[in-house]
């Protein structure tokens, strides 16, 4: 009743690409939404997966969506570009994967990553940087197709 003809995404970590996460093949319905303790994340929330072999893949929502457990949902508020946060978090993903715990399954607690410093220039500062990588990634992008 809760998987049958779902219309509300659900994501899994698999899902997460280091990218925007615009495939997401699982529903949910809108009674588990409504009955069940998943919350819907907004459409740009950058995500982070905790458990497990996928330990530090991100992904940016383009579509609002649920997850299970396994994913720490970062909602940005003012102040904080959600592509920066992305680059930053994609820049300190063997830092994240380093403070993982736990034998057969290493995970990394939402406290551990809602804990994690990091430094945040000024808004437009954020804006700038990302336009700054985005435009090198085409560059790059450019370079790998004419191989």
């Amino acid at each position: 009743m809760y998987y049958t003809n779902g219309t509300v995404n659900w994501l899994k970590t698999g899902d997460l690409n280091d990218s925007y996460v615009d495939c997401i093949s699982e529903k949910i319905t809108d009674l588990a939404l409504k009955e069940c303790s998943v919350r819907l994340n907004p459409k740009d929330s950058v995500l982070i997966a905790m458990y497990g072999s996928t330990i530090g893949k991100i992904g940016i929502l383009t579509t609002p969506s649920t997850t299970n457990q396994a994913c720490c949902a970062c909602i940005t508020y003012s102040g904080i570009y959600n592509k920066f946060l992305f680059y930053l978090l994609m820049s300190q993903k063997e830092i994240l994967q380093m403070k993982a715990e736990g034998g057969a399954q290493p995970n990394i607690s939402k406290e551990k990553i809602v804990n994690f410093s990091i430094l945040l220039p000024p808004t437009q500062e954020q804006v700038r940087i990302v336009q700054a990588i985005d435009t090198l990634f085409i560059i790059l992008d450019g370079i790998v197709e004419d191989l």
